[in-house]
C-alpha cells in the first residue's frame, strides 16, 4: 500500500468532510500521489470560492477501503498529472442536520449524496479514525 494525499474540509473538527467530485450520480474522491499536486487541486478549489482544504496524507488502502464502505469511486491522480476541478459545484452542501455554521461546499457536484444523517456520522467516525 502506497502512501497519498486527499483535500478535507473542516479537518479535526465536528463537521470533517472529504473533498469529492460528482460524476454523474457517483461520488469520486480524488488520491493525489503528491502532495504539491495536491496542494495545486486545493487552491485552484480555493480560487473558486471554496473554503480552503486541508491536504492530508493516508494509506491508500484506508481510502479505499472507506470508499467501498461508503459506495464511492476513487482515483489515483498520479505525481505531475495537472487535476483541474470541475467548472461547476454544487450550490449548497449539508454536512449533517446539526449545522451551526453555514453550509460548506466541498465541489462542484461533489457531496449531495443524498445519505441518512446516521450514515454521515458513520463516515465521518470512520475518517476520523483514519487519521
Amino acid at each position: 500500500m502506497s502512501e497519498i494525499y486527499v483535500l478535507l474540509f473542516n479537518a479535526r473538527t465536528e463537521n470533517e468532510g472529504i473533498h469529492t467530485v460528482q460524476m454523474g450520480d457517483r461520488n469520486k474522491i480524488l488520491m493525489f500521489e503528491s502532495e504539491d499536486d495536491a496542494t495545486r487541486y486545493a487552491l485552484l478549489l480555493e480560487a473558486q470560492d471554496f473554503p480552503t482544504p486541508t491536504v492530508e496524507r493516508f494509506d491508500s488502502g484506508e481510502i479505499e477501503e472507506f470508499c467501498r464502505q461508503a459506495d464511492y469511486d476513487w482515483e489515483l491522480i498520479a505525481a505531475g498529472e495537472l487535476a483541474i476541478p470541475p467548472e461547476q459545484n454544487v450550490e449548497e452542501i449539508t454536512w449533517g442536520e446539526e449545522e451551526e455554521e453555514p453550509p460548506k461546499a466541498t465541489e462542484s457536484e461533489p457531496t449531495d449524496s443524498g445519505m441518512s444523517s446516521e450514515e454521515l456520522e458513520q463516515m465521518r467516525r470512520k475518517l476520523e479514525g483514519l487519521l
